[in-house]
């Protein structure tokens, strides 16, 4: 494979790509309302804004649970 080249991945397309809150809080067993409180205190990993929309990136997700919920790095 070139270096230019992007390696394959394989998809579920049976599972959405980009998930909600509510997904998201299904997947770590808490309530939706702790996703944003956790978002809000920066416990939580950076959703995308489309629009008017929050999602997060459901491969992301099952990372960051995998390692245990680490507190993001701050960007600052």
């Amino acid at each position: 494979m070139n270096h230019d080249e992007t390696p394959m991945v394989a998809v579920d397309e049976s599972e959405p790509l980009l998930i909600a809150a509510d997904d998201v809080a299904r997947m770590m067993g808490v309530s939706p309302r702790t996703v944003w409180r956790l978002l809000s205190s920066g416990q939580l990993i950076a959703p995308l804004r489309l629009g008017g929309n929050t999602r997060w990136r459901r491969a992301e997700v099952i990372e960051w649970i995998a390692k245990g919920c680490p507190r993001p790095a701050s960007d600052q």
